[in-house]
């Protein structure tokens, strides 16, 4: 992986930008734990019960980030609440507070509290996509390959998962070649922990359908992107990956707004369900 030194600013500041949403939330603040942090928004379509729900991962290099910044929901908040899909944005423990790991264990009993008040969101568990950036992406990649994560939370399966540009799905071949100083303070010197907070290294059995997008534009970004998808589909999974000549940063905010890489995303949703079809035509 060639190594800039120039990215390293940029990438936290396309992960994590403080603009507060401009689209309201129609519940604020859940909780899902008992930590400040263990938060989620949730924002209801118009129309239509039992809605299908996108819940998405902020990213932010596992240090910072909001689940109410304008890149990480305007845009997508706008494409799809008037589909009839209902959307949801969660905050998790930051480091110091907590490693990956545990981040990816507050996701797991993010889902699972979603998934226990769906019929008083108004959603249909049965048709719930995980979807995160950045580091995001990470999480949601690993909670995929952690069946133990999902069980021990108490979290029931998903429809499939949409990881928008993270270079972190294989840690150790990362953290074994020249990078950046933010896998070092989250993922540390221990090989042991690596492995067990890299996707590419849990992954051990089918998943749920994983659509991987990458920037073009990042080195480390789409052949990690590959190989996990190569691992998934191996392991008689469905998976794709999906290239896009954007930054690190439109990859998250441009979809929504964007025409063609938007319908590409919807096309791997729309092929979930029909439910979730349905609502895309």
């Amino acid at each position: 992986m060639r190594f800039f030194p120039a990215l390293f600013p940029a990438l936290l500041l396309a992960c994590a930008v403080n603009a507060r949403a401009a689209t309201s939330p129609t519940l604020s603040d859940i909780a899902y734990g008992p930590d400040a942090d263990q938060r989620y928004d949730f924002y209801r379509p118009a129309e239509g019960d039992r809605a299908p729900l996108i819940l998405m991962v902020h990213g932010g290099g596992w240090r910072r980030g909001d689940k109410d910044a304008a890149r990480v929901v305007d845009n997508k908040v706008d494409r799809w609440l008037p589909r009839g899909i209902a959307f949801a944005s969660v905050n998790y423990r930051m480091q110091p507070k907590a490693p990956p790991l545990e981040q990816a264990r507050d996701l797991a009993r993010a889902l699972a509290d979603v998934q226990h008040r769906a019929q008083k969101l108004g959603i249909d568990s049965d048709n719930i996509v995980l979807m995160g950036h950045s580091a995001g992406a990470h999480l949601v990649a690993l909670l995929a390959a952690r069946p133990d994560l999902q069980a021990a939370a108490g979290a029931r399966p998903w429809r499939g998962s949409v990881l928008l540009d993270s270079g972190a799905l294989d840690v150790p071949a990362i953290m074994n070649a020249r990078h950046l100083r933010l896998y070092d303070r989250a993922f540390g010197g221990n090989p042991a922990e690596w492995t067990a907070a890299s996707p590419f290294q849990q992954l051990g059995t089918t998943t749920a359908p994983i659509l991987a997008v990458c920037s073009s534009r990042r080195d480390d970004a789409c052949p990690q992107a590959r190989a996990f998808v190569g691992k998934a589909v191996a392991l008689g999974g469905r998976a794709e990956v999906l290239v896009e000549d954007k930054t690190h940063g439109e990859i998250n905010y441009r979809l929504g707004a964007d025409p063609d890489y938007t319908a590409a995303v919807e096309g791997f949703l729309g092929s979930l369900s029909p439910r979730l079809a349905e609502r895309l035509r």
